[in-house]
């Protein structure tokens, strides 16, 4: 080693004038710290940043200079170990100055101190029996007292024990007289008797104890069973060869979730019946199969399974595996945070839950308080058990604990409990903690009460590209310290996020899963079980990135030239940069068949091309190249081919190179090379690209013609494939040598990946191209190009870049400017991105950029007119944005107008408004409006024209709002009248009223005739309303309401005639139509009527009979008619051709409702003989005998006068007439004459009548069709006497007729038929001695109506006065 130091600042200030084993020294020197901190970052989380790799094996005519190499660093070897010595000695020494000091000290003191009596060794706290499971640990202990301190040493079955001779076996400790021996992983071979021997100048005391060690139940060997193949139970797991492939790395679970950690392995030899022996620790305590953790190992798999996430699982993991050279294991951190509360901004669950101090009735519960960095401090606790076997959660304590240990009491002694702790702040309560699994020992602790002090500094530096290196003090007062909690922030936003969820004993962390190129800070709080201190002082700002370290080999080593005297190399960069910029290159040389390497020059190469002069022509020679970084000089490269050093003189050129992958995306890469050094003997014209897959030799052409470019984008990828490429260089002369092969490339973006953006300064109007970085380094750079070109100076733009941000800006953007940009971001992995600049995209931001630096104030409607209430005219327009500083003015026919009277002028800006109101717009308001706007620099104009018909509208609008306004200061209709119809087709019309009140009138009026109407109108309800029942034509006409008072009177009329009507009767059928009923058949002796029942039916309403889909009209042989709820249609002397469909439709003027009959088969039958036999009643009802008058219904008659019975009777043929009194027949003598003239006229008459002749006289007239009988009653008095009243049915009725007690007056009332038969056929008459007068037939004569009666409601036609 040389033994000058040269710093690194004065190197640079000599510009490299030692040699480069002077530079590698100086960084190594500088350089410590940071290995030192990376030394402790692998300590702590044993996961380092980067490992060296090992130098390959060199063949055999490599051995001299591998010999030569180790006799250097073996002197190097000799020189550490002779300082080592010496700084051994040297510190021996001091140490003794030390103890001579302290026992110079001791005698002095010894002087004023009476000495001690002396005693013999005695255990005051002897050992303890264990028994315990295999591959755990356990310490015995013991507490010895004695003058002078008793010396303690270790035996196990009588065979001192020396930790030397097994480490990491056994532990001796020696802590303020507790003497300790701590046995880690016990095997069975560990049961014995240990024992304890104190001695002194005094004498000697000994204790012991056994200790037994179980395997588990199935964990023994296993026997073989006689017949079997032995399971070769006799080879141990060490025996085998295990090597640890893609293992498991940082991982971040969340509560609730599962996780799993895969370590792939290879076994040699891999027996199916034994594989290796795997055990996993969490923080070096060793996991066992459960519920929480489940293990696998086979199949070249190790796995641990967590498959219900806590936070209690966080840690870091190792997986030991037992092989030949003992064990191999592999660690990475687990994350776990906090699953998301169930009450926003409640605190996360407890953790560590465990059980100790069991007694009786009696146990101490403590657990580890969880991390708060947004949410509210946490102000107690809740405890909750459960006994085993049951599933309800009793809560223990009633109010929260604050404290994290809780004493629990009134348990039931030999029952088992399960506990679980819940946190508590003023938002809410946390999650659950996981339940505790076990009673634990108590831990000793001390009286001290509260939480820690605050962690001292924070020291955070560089780990990789996403974790860091934090480091701090401990706090001054621990007070029982559970740990740390780590928390951190990014720079610039104030908010804090922790990094670990679970306590973390120690003093150093590695904080991952952290975003590169970011700025950190970091902070520190102690935890216990009062809680967390108050937090340290933030670390200085980290930037995150790769720790610092020399960089790897560059590789590659490539001839781009020979001349004959000179070689010109090229080389690629080291895949690892070290977390800092390259600075330089040393390049070595040397003949091939010599094996001593010379410096090429003692000035370091800038680039990664160089040119090696003074070579020997003919000779060959190899090459290697090491890298420069702040840390020092890194890894040599692999030598490189021998190359001869012969002058190139083909025709064709030499190889590009430099080979370099931008823009890669998930189909597309955009691949650089550099132009060959060597054009042969013309100017390269163009370059071919070949591609092939990784892994294949079958490269294929990219472009079918030569590029005249170094760059190419090769597109259509399979994303995710890796893939290689060559440039070939092509001249007049023919195709080059191609360049060496790339290295593989895969077709996927980088994560986060953006592209650049093209925009518009909105303040400055300059058109920009922006971009962002997705990833990036502390040394990174923008690299900015146009076609490809880097762009260093230039005029027509500017480049700024801050953070993850770059931003390219034209000065003055024309047709020149047109062309590719793209960017690159150094010192990363190929971070990049282009954006294409052609005609309309320029175009597009040049118009936007001028609207910008030529503002207009933009409008989001045009200047506008509107006619508002008072027939105020109101002129307005809008701005989609207004400053509280816009000025504007309103010019009318070229003058400005401002807000005085009769014109008012505001403006809203929040809405952007801007308006005019003219309060008495007349004709001389005629003209051009336009209003001027001015906000800051922004301008706008926009302009109305109001003249001719677009004024006489707008004045004619005014005036009538004018009007309106004047009319609704009294009473007044807010709704003019309208009709609409109700549910059982009465037309109401109806009208709203405003501003009415007791003293309102309201008339209705028809044709200028009041209406009178059954419930006077009240004004006060706001409405009003005219029902007209059963509406027809007769309804027509003008109907007005009048509504006024001592303040005015408003008038509103409604013409119902035209298409008001039309519209009436629609809506009638509308309701009719839909409640028409199934068409029913009627008979009656003129034919068969089809009759549909609804609501309301008129004539006026659009109905229409339909015969097998042909329209019925109305004549004498089909009749069509209706009545005030029903339509019908009649078939006059019905025959076959009637038979058949018939429809009827119902149209409202929008859909038809329709209604259908089927009149064939069995019912046209059947209706047709009903119709026959109704036919011949009627015939018979009309030819009949009856009285056709003359005949009173009582007579009242003085005795002695002569009574004369008359009546016209009328028959076809001629009836028979015959008289009775009191149901006797009276025949013809002197006293009483009976004729019959003409067939028309019959009399009876009686001759001086007497008192015994008064009764009930009756005429029975009779044909062979029927007849009819008449009763009289005939009273008679004598001379003086009152006349009587006249009593009717004093004498009874024949047992055949019955009369009612009380007799019909004379005017009979029809009765209403039924629908199916409303004539009934008449009775015979009887022919006896004593005939029985034939009832009054209740057919109703032609003339009348319908039997449906009609609607007992008034019409609404006006009385007139």
């Amino acid at each position: 080693m040389p033994a000058r130091v040269v710093t690194l600042y004065r190197q640079e200030q000599t510009q490299h004038q030692s040699s480069k084993h002077v530079v590698h020294h100086s960084r190594k020197s500088s350089s410590q710290v940071v290995k030192k901190k990376q030394v402790q970052a692998t300590e702590a989380m044993a996961e380092p940043a980067y490992t060296v790799p090992a130098f390959r094996e060199r063949a055999p005519e490599g051995m001299q200079e591998y010999q030569r190499m180790a006799a250097h660093f073996g002197r190097g070897l000799v020189h550490l170990q002779e300082e080592l010595h010496r700084m051994k000695v040297a510190t021996h020494e001091q140490v003794k100055n030390i103890e001579i000091t302290r026992e110079v000290k001791g005698l002095s003191l010894r002087k004023d101190v009476p000495a001690e009596v002396p005693k013999a060794p005695d255990f005051l706290v002897s050992l303890r029996s264990h028994t315990v499971w295999e591959k755990t640990p356990v310490k015995l202990f013991c507490t010895v007292s004695g003058q002078p301190n008793p010396i303690v040493k270790w035996y196990r079955n009588d065979v001192a024990i020396e930790p030397l001779s097994a480490p990491g076996k056994y532990k001796i400790e020696n802590k303020y007289g507790v003497h300790s021996l701590i046995i880690s992983r016990c095997a069975v071979t560990d049961s014995g008797v240990y024992s304890a021997v104190a001695t002194n100048p005094q004498g000697k005391a000994t204790s012991k104890a056994t200790v037994c060690v179980r395997r588990p139940q199935g964990g023994g060997e296993l026997s073989h069973l006689p017949g079997q193949v032995p399971l070769l139970s006799s080879i141990h797991p060490s025996k085998l060869e295990v090597t640890l492939l893609d293992s498991f790395g940082v991982t971040f679970g969340t509560e609730g979730g599962s996780v799993s950690l895969v370590a792939n392995i290879v076994v040699v030899p891999d027996l199916p019946n034994l594989p290796p022996e795997a055990m996993w620790y969490r923080d070096d305590t060793l996991l066992m199969a459960s519920r929480w953790a489940e293990m696998s190992i086979g199949g070249g798999v190790a796995k641990l399974a967590l498959p219900h996430l806590n936070k209690d699982d966080e840690g870091l993991y190792t997986l030991r595996i037992w092989t030949k050279d003992g064990t191999t294991e592999h660690s990475a951190y687990l994350f776990v945070k906090d699953a998301t509360p169930s009450v926003a901004g409640a605190p996360g669950a407890p953790m560590d839950v465990t059980v100790s101090d069991a007694n009786a009735d009696y146990v101490l519960v403590s657990w580890k308080p969880p991390n708060t960095t947004h949410e509210a401090p946490i102000t107690g606790y809740f405890v909750d058990r459960r006994k085993s076997g049951t599933k309800d959660w009793v809560q223990c304590n009633d109010s929260p604990v604050k404290v994290c240990k809780l004493p629990v009491h009134g348990l039931t002694e030999g029952a088992s409990y399960h506990f679980r702790v819940r946190a508590v702040n003023k938002d809410g309560i946390s999650l659950p903690s996981r339940m505790s699994c076990g009673v634990t020992a108590a831990e000793v602790e001390s009286d001290v009460e509260g939480v820690p002090s605050a962690p001292g500094q924070v020291i955070a530096s560089r780990n990789t590209k996403t974790s860091a290196f934090v480091q701090w003090e401990a706090p001054k007062h621990t007070n029982n310290l559970m740990g740390y909690y780590v928390d951190a922030s990014v720079i610039g936003s104030k908010a804090w996020f922790p990094c670990n969820h679970r306590p973390y004993k120690h003093t150093r962390f590695v904080v991952h899963g952290l975003i590169p190129g970011d700025t950190y800070v970091f902070r520190v709080q102690a935890v216990n079980a009062f809680g967390l201190s108050e937090e340290s002082q933030e670390s200085a700002p980290l930037f995150i990135d790769a720790a610092l370290s020399t960089p790897s080999a560059p590789y590659g080593i490539s001839l781009l030239n020979c001349n004959g005297s000179s070689m010109t190399l090229a080389w690629k960069r080291p895949k690892h940069t070290g977390g800092s910029k390259i600075t330089s290159y040393y390049l070595d040389k040397r003949e091939a068949e010599s094996v001593s390497w010379k410096e090429v020059s003692p000035s370091p190469a800038v680039h990664r091309t160089f040119t090696v002069e003074n070579l020997t022509g003919g000779v060959f020679y190899e090459f290697k190249v090491q890298a420069v970084n702040l840390a020092g000089v890194g890894l040599p490269s692999e030598p490189s081919k021998a190359f001869a050093c012969e002058a190139w003189t083909m025709a064709e050129p030499g190889p590009a190179y430099d080979i370099s992958f931008w823009e890669v995306r998930d189909s597309s890469i955009l691949v650089q090379w550099r132009a060959p050094v060597y054009s042969g003997e013309g100017p390269i014209t163009g370059y071919f690209v070949d591609m092939a897959k990784k892994g294949s030799s079958d490269f294929v052409t990219v472009n079918a013609e030569p590029v005249g470019h170094c760059y190419l984008k090769v597109t259509g990828l399979e994303s995710g494939a890796s893939y290689v490429f060559r440039v070939r260089a092509v001249n007049d002369t023919g195709v080059g040598k191609a360049s060496d092969v790339s290295d593989p490339i895969c077709a996927k973006a980088l994560p986060g990946t953006k592209d650049i953006v093209c925009g518009v300064d909105e303040e400055t109007g300059d058109i920009f191209l922006n971009f962002e970085a997705c990833e990036i380094s502390e040394t990174s750079k923008f690299s900015w190009s146009k076609s490809y070109k880097e762009i260093t100076e230039s005029s027509r733009v500017s480049i700024t870049s801050s953070g993850r941000k770059s931003k390219l800006t034209f000065v003055n953007p024309e047709t020149e400017d047109l062309g590719v940009y793209s960017v690159a971001v150094t010192d990363t992995d190929g971070v990049s991105s282009s954006y294409s600049v052609n005609d309309e995209e320029l175009k597009k931001v040049l118009d936007l950029s001028y609207n910008i630096r030529h503002p207009t104030v933009p409008l989001k409607t045009e200047l506008n007119c509107e006619i508002l209430e008072k027939g105020h005219v109101r002129f307005w327009v809008q701005a989609l944005k207004l400053s509280s500083s816009v000025n504007y003015r309103f010019i009318v026919n070229d003058k400005a107008i401002t807000s005085a009277e009769g014109c008012k002028i505001s403006h809203d800006v929040s809405t952007g408004i801007i308006q005019m109101t003219v309060e008495h717009f007349t004709k001389a308001n005629e003209g051009t409006y336009t209003i001027q706007i001015h906000d800051g620099k922004a301008k706008s104009q926009s302009s109305l024209v109001l003249v001719g018909d677009a004024f006489k509208v707008a004045l004619k609008e005014a005036e009538f709002q004018r009007k309106e306004h004047i009319r609704k200061q009294g009473p007044h209709f807010s709704e003019y009248l309208s009709f609409h119809v109700t549910d059982d087709c009465t037309v109401m019309l109806v009208c709203k009223l405003a501003n009415v009140k007791k003293e309102t009138t309201f008339s209705w009026f028809k044709e200028d005739e009041e209406i009178t109407v059954d419930v006077p109108p009240n004004p006060m309800s706001g409405s009003c309303s005219l029902p007209i029942p059963m509406f027809s034509r007769k309804d027509q006409g003008i109907y007005k309401a009048v509504l006024g008072d001592d303040r005015g009177k408003d008038t509103s009329v409604y013409d119902i005639s035209g298409k008001v009507f039309e519209d009436i009767i629609n809506a009638i059928a509308s309701i009719a139509g839909s409640s028409a009923s199934e068409l029913v058949l009627q008979c009656t002796p003129e034919g068969i009527r089809l009759q549909c029942y609804m609501k309301y039916y008129t004539e006026e309403m659009k109905t229409s009979w339909c015969h097998r889909d042909s329209k019925i009209s109305s004549s004498e042989k089909m009749r069509i008619g209706g009545t005030s709820e029903m339509a019908w249609m009649q078939i006059c002397e019905p025959t076959d051709k009637e038979k058949g469909h018939y429809t009827i439709e119902i149209h409202d003027g929008e859909k038809p409702h329709s209604r259908t009959f089927d009149l064939s088969g069995q019912a046209y039958t059947d209706a047709y003989a009903e119709f026959q036999r109704l036919k011949a009643a009627a015939f018979a009802e009309k030819n009949r005998g009856r009285v056709v008058g003359g005949l009173p219904d009582v007579v009242t008659i003085m005795e002695k006068k002569s009574l004369s019975l008359t009546c016209t009777v009328w028959g076809d043929p001629s009836p028979e007439v015959t008289w009775f009194k009191n149901e006797q027949e009276v025949l013809s003598d002197d006293r009483f004459k009976i004729t019959f003239e003409g067939g028309k006229f019959s009399s009876l008459t009686i001759n001086s009548v007497y008192v015994e002749d008064s009764g009930k006289y009756s005429i029975n007239v009779r044909n062979k069709y029927g007849g009819e009988f008449v009763e009289i009653t005939v009273s008679v008095y004598k001379q003086g006497e009152d006349i009587p009243e006249p009593k009717l049915g004093q004498m009874s009725r024949p047992a055949a007729t019955p009369k009612p007690a009380t007799p019909a007056p004379q005017s009979v009332k029809t009765p209403t038929p039924s629908i199916k038969s409303p004539t009934p056929t008449p009775p015979p008459s009887v022919k006896s001695p004593t005939p029985t007068p034939a009832p009054k037939s209740p057919t109703p004569p032609r003339s009348l109506r319908s039997p449906t009666p009609p609607r007992s409601m008034r019409s609404p036609t006006p009385t007139k006065k």
